[in-house]
């Protein structure tokens, strides 16, 4: 009988982690190796959970867009305070009759609250949002697929208040090029610019 000519496979055995002495160079190295990957890792999930938020803020705005047309001042301002400074009243509302009296507010009521102020003196004391009362940057927005935040930075925004609701400051003039075209030819138009 004829010796078995198929080839044995090679069993792979796991390779023995090296060890180094604590105190040894290899070590500090594989020690700020690490540390500087925790950093980095940490880094990347705050900025995408900032994109995030960004984007929810932003969506707010998209899906409070008119069908056609752009809002008046007055209707932006009120979409603001109505509608986005009270969207968490009603789970403050339940949290506060869930509570017992006598009891402490819950982790979920302390940080509903503090959003609320928080918003809500960005809102006194100026409000950085999309102008959506400029007609090239409301074409423009509803172009948006509501996922990348950085095509909002093409968009041009204006500062707001509820101390001062007939007061709009342009804060960022917008980027694209059919954006800085409209400004150019309102502010001819308006003769703010000699041409």
């Amino acid at each position: 009988m004829a010796p078995n000519k198929t080839p044995k496979k090679a069993v792979s055995v796991p390779k023995k982690e090296k060890v180094f002495h604590p105190s040894s160079r290899k070590a500090d190295q594989l020690a700020r190796k690490a540390l500087r990957k925790g950093k980095l890792g940490n880094l990347a999930s705050k900025r995408s959970q900032k994109q995030n938020s960004l984007v929810d803020f932003y969506g707010f705005f998209f899906q409070s867009l008119p069908e056609e047309g752009v809002l008046t001042l007055p209707e932006l301002h009120s979409i603001i305070r109505d509608v986005w400074l009270s969207r968490f009243d009603e789970e403050l509302e339940q949290e506060q009759t869930a509570r017992r009296k006598g009891r402490p507010k819950s982790a979920k009521e302390l940080r509903l609250e503090e959003i609320k102020l928080r918003e809500a003196e960005e809102y006194r004391t100026g409000m950085e949002v999309i102008d959506l009362t400029h007609p090239a940057t409301v074409e423009l927005f509803r172009l948006w697929d509501q996922k990348e935040a950085a095509y909002i930075q093409l968009l041009r925004f204006v500062r707001i208040t509820s101390t001062d609701p007939d007061i709009v400051v342009v804060s960022r003039p917008g980027k694209h090029k059919s954006i800085l075209a409209a400004s150019e030819s309102s502010d001819h138009e308006m003769g703010n610019i000699e041409g």
